[in-house]
C-alpha cells in the first residue's frame, strides 16, 4: 500500500559491492570478516518490502580471486536469492580474475572479457567488466564498447541499467583513488549518450557516492568488507572497519531511487511494532495523515495508541 502520492516501484534492485571473500574462513587484514559481513547483508536484504528483484554485486567478489573463494560465494549467495526469488548480477572487480571468475561463476574458465546481459521483468541490466589484467585502474576496450553500443541500440521495455566496478565520476574525497580510476571515461560517454541507459551502478571506493555521466545517473555503493574513510585523520589513506552499506535500488517510469542500507544494525530508539501496519493501512487518508502529520495529534503528545489498537 502507498501512503503517498506515488507508485510503488517498477523494479526493486539490491546493488552491493566489494564482498572481496577469502578462502577457507582467512580474514582481510587479519580482522575483517568479510564472509560474516556478507551474511549479515544478505539478512538485512531478506527484510526488504518490496523484495529485490535481482541482486548486483559491482566487483571484487574474491579478494584473491581465489576458486574456494567463489565457491563459498555462491554458497552464500544463491540460496539467500532463491528465497526471495532474486536473479544474480556478478560484475567483473579489479580483485577478480577472469578465468577463476567465469569458472566459479559460471562454469567456463575463459580469459575472455566478463561482459553480461540480464532481463529482470524487462529491465536490462548490462553487467560489463572493466577490470585490467595485472592492475587496479579501469579501463574498456574498442571490442566492448562495440559490442556495449550494438546491445543498448535496441531500447528495453524498461529501459537499461549499467553495472561495473570503475565508477565513471570525479573522486575529490579519495584522491588517491584517481590514480586507479576508470581510463578514458569520454569512450563509454559517447556510446550510451542518448542511448535508454537509467542509471549506472558502480563499486570500487569503498563508499557511497553519486553523480551524473553524460547526463546518466552514477550510483557507487559502499563496501561489505572494510570501507574507506573520506574524512580520516591525518592519513592518506584510511580503511575502516565500520560503515559497511548496500543501496536499494527503485526503478520508477521516471525516476530512480537510491537509499543507503546500513549493514550493522543499530540499537532502536523509537517505532512501533510491525502488527501497527494494518491498523495504518485501515485507517482513510485523511485518518492517517490527521493522527500521523498534525503536530497535536495524541501520537507525538505522548498517548501512542492508534485508532484500533490492541
Amino acid at each position: 500500500m502507498q501512503y503517498g502520492q506515488y507508485p510503488a516501484p517498477g523494479h526493486a534492485i539490491a546493488h552491493l559491492s566489494d564482498p572481496h571473500l577469502l578462502a577457507a574462513g582467512a580474514k582481510q587484514y587479519g580482522v575483517i570478516d568479510t564472509e560474516a559481513s556478507l551474511a549479515l547483508a544478505l539478512e538485512r536484504l531478506a527484510r526488504l518490502d518490496p523484495a529485490p528483484q535481482a541482486l548486483v554485486f559491482t566487483g571484487d567478489l574474491a579478494d584473491r580471486a581465489e576458486p574456494a573463494a567463489y565457491a563459498r560465494l555462491r554458497e552464500l549467495v544463491e540460496p539467500a536469492a532463491a528465497a526471495i526469488g532474486a536473479e544474480i548480477v556478478w560484475v567483473m572487480g579489479n580483485h577478480d580474475e577472469r578465468a577463476a571468475y567465469s569458472a566459479g561463476l559460471y562454469g567456463e574458465a575463459s580469459a575472455a572479457t566478463q561482459d553480461r546481459v540480464y532481463d529482470v521483468d524487462g529491465l536490462r541490466i548490462v553487467s560489463l567488466d572493466s577490470s585490467v589484467p595485472g592492475y587496479h585502474h579501469g579501463d574498456l576496450t574498442d571490442d566492448q564498447l562495440a559490442w556495449l553500443a550494438d546491445v543498448l541500440a535496441t531500447p528495453a521495455p524498461h529501459g537499461s541499467l549499467l553495472a561495473l566496478h570503475h565508477p565513471p565520476l570525479p573522486i575529490p574525497m579519495l584522491p588517491a583513488a584517481q590514480i586507479i580510476e576508470l581510463l578514458d571515461q569520454q569512450r563509454l560517454a559517447d556510446v550510451i549518450t542518448g542511448t535508454d541507459v537509467r542509471c549506472i551502478l558502480a563499486g570500487h571506493l569503498h563508499y557511497s557516492t553519486y553523480s551524473t555521466f553524460a547526463g546518466v545517473p552514477v550510483s557507487v555503493a559502499s563496501a561489505t568488507c572494510y570501507t574507506g574513510d573520506p574524512a580520516p585523520n591525518a592519513r592518506f589513506i584510511s580503511g575502516v572497519d565500520g560503515h559497511q552499506a548496500f543501496t536499494m535500488v527503485h526503478v520508477y517510469a521516471d525516476r530512480v531511487v537510491h537509499t543507503i542500507v546500513p549493514v550493522a544494525e543499530a540499537p532502536e530508539v523509537s517505532g512501533f511494532p510491525s502488527d501497527v501496519r494494518a491498523q495504518v493501512e485501515a485507517l482513510t487518508p485523511e485518518e492517517r495523515r490527521d493522527i500521523l502529520s498534525r503536530k497535536d495529534s495524541p501520537f507525538y503528545t505522548g498517548d501512542h495508541d492508534l485508532p484500533g489498537r490492541v
